[in-house]
């Protein structure tokens, strides 16, 4: 156990800190499934498993309160396994290592997992507490929906008996959301060909790191660098002056991430390797200029190198650049309905290149349907340029507001009781489970909240401490009012 243990609430700090030390990335979630059911047998808790792996433990209503309407608590066991490149940490076998950040808590290099670790454990609180006034309870930890809501996605239409539903995944103190985006993947794969590499050419290695990435809905109108599309910016502008092949080049991981980090190595005449040089410099302090603002350790460096593999031939280098550069990345559009908030984006998540294509990943959310086709058409446009083959998801449905719900008449009266101050009530520009949940039962009152946890999906994440304990203290009160 570590100093988390020590912070208030402890019976919610307790289970985060032991939620550190079990690996739990997407589709990795056996350990911490196991973990769950070890807490529900020993309160002696009935609890049923789906083929996919959800989890449901039901608990009986409080004296004087079974029979009042049941009340499911919602979070998800999985979360991004994100690192910066310099910093050696295997997911699968180490214990996050947290550490304080003023009034913050964060890991060390690595990300935080309190996205949906916080939600989890908060349950495992509830289910563990005994002297709570609360209806009968279900409590659903589904798996994977990092990487698609996989869990959600699977979860059988009689898992649930409760219709009022407290998802615990929302990252704004003092807000409840009450919708969401929808979303879906594309996977693009483009042709390219190789050839020896020219003679009387040098490979210069290219980095570009420092930049804070963060999650690809609730970040996105942050307006973050995307590495790989700002080194491909650079490129593109070198090319319009000289010829190069690539060699290499990658950047980006998770759907749902932006990227943080892109590599490139190419080759170029040795005649022209200053020129080149003067150029990506040029290009990347303009770059670091115009970003400062929200990225303040932007670095690139470039630097001679060797390499022992093929290159690209000119046209496929030129027709990487070209298909990488056209593609859309970041806000599309705007609500028209709620001020201030995301419509449709697009995340240029992931970009690699192998022996003989290139592998483009894009994440694209919508709140309304015809948006969702607009943009993915954009991209289907781009990459039938250049003789792309595409993979696509189906879209998850968006969360559609409900402003006449009674949880959000109830929890907008108790915020306003307990504070003194009326929440936020709006929706989000991210995936929520609940939006699936919602369509398989019909009926299902919905809102979701949470502590202040910032930067999701990075190695910059962070929980603000004290909103935890006001998160923890509304849903016990809300619990009871419900009762």
């Amino acid at each position: 156990m570590t100093f988390v243990s020590e912070f208030e609430p402890k019976i919610l700090w307790k289970f985060f800190d032991e939620i550190l030390t079990i690996p739990r990335g997407s589709k990795n979630e056996e350990k911490i499934r196991q973990y769950v059911i070890s807490i529900a047998e020993k309160h002696n808790l009935d609890y049923v498993q789906d083929p996919i792996g959800n989890v449901v433990v039901r608990k009986p209503g409080s004296a004087g309160h079974q029979n009042a309407a049941g009340v499911v608590l919602q979070a998800h066991i999985d979360m991004v396994n994100e690192k910066n490149s310099d910093v050696e940490f295997d997911f699968d076998t180490e214990a996050l290592k947290p550490q304080l950040d003023g009034e913050y808590l964060k890991a060390t290099g690595t990300t935080l997992g309190a996205d949906n670790g916080i939600g989890v454990a908060a349950m495992l609180a509830v289910m563990s507490d005994d002297s709570l006034e609360h209806g009968p309870l279900e409590f659903l930890f589904t798996i994977d929906e990092e990487t698609g809501l996989t869990g959600a996605q699977e979860l059988g239409n009689d898992m649930l008996q409760g219709r009022q539903l407290l998802n615990l995944d929302t990252e704004e103190e003092n807000s409840l959301c009450v919708g969401c985006a929808g979303g879906g993947d594309t996977r693009i794969t483009v042709p390219v060909k190789r050839m020896t590499q020219p003679a009387g050419t040098v490979a210069i290695e290219l980095k570009l790191t420092g930049l804070k990435g963060g999650h690809s809905g609730c970040d996105i109108h942050l307006q973050k660098g995307n590495a790989v599309k700002l080194l491909v910016r650079a490129l593109f502008a070198c090319s319009e002056e000289m010829a190069f092949n690539i060699a290499e080049i990658a950047g980006g991981d998770k759907h749902n991430a932006i990227p943080r980090e892109a590599f490139a190595t190419v080759v170029i005449d040795a005649a022209a390797k200053a020129k080149f040089v003067a150029k990506m410099n040029a290009e990347m302090a303009a770059m670091a200029e115009e970003y400062k603002s929200v990225e303040p350790d932007f670095t690139f460096a470039a630097a001679e190198t060797t390499i022992s593999n093929n290159v690209l031939d000119l046209a496929s280098s030129q027709k990487l650049l070209n298909f990488a550069q056209a593609l859309p990345h970041g806000v599309v559009a705007m609500s028209y309905d709620i001020p201030e908030l995301v419509d449709t984006s697009t995340n240029l998540a992931k970009l690699k290149l192998s022996e003989d294509s290139i592998f483009v990943l894009m994440s694209s959310r919508s709140s309304i349907s015809s948006g969702m086709d607009a943009i993915r058409q954009q991209i289907h446009a781009v990459a039938g340029l250049v003789d792309g083959k595409m993979e696509e998801s189906d879209a998850y449905p968006g969360w559609k507001p409900n402003m006449d719900s009674r949880l959000l008449k109830v929890m907008k009266e108790l915020y306003t009781k307990e504070t003194g101050i009326e929440p936020e009530v709006g929706a989000i520009h991210a995936g929520l489970e609940c939006g699936i949940i919602g369509a398989k039962y019909d009926g299902m009152d919905m809102i979701s909240f949470g502590p202040q946890i910032e930067f999701p999906h990075s190695p910059d994440e962070r929980v603000k401490i004290d909103t935890v304990a006001a998160f923890y203290d509304m849903l016990l009160k809300t619990l009871k009012e419900l009762a």
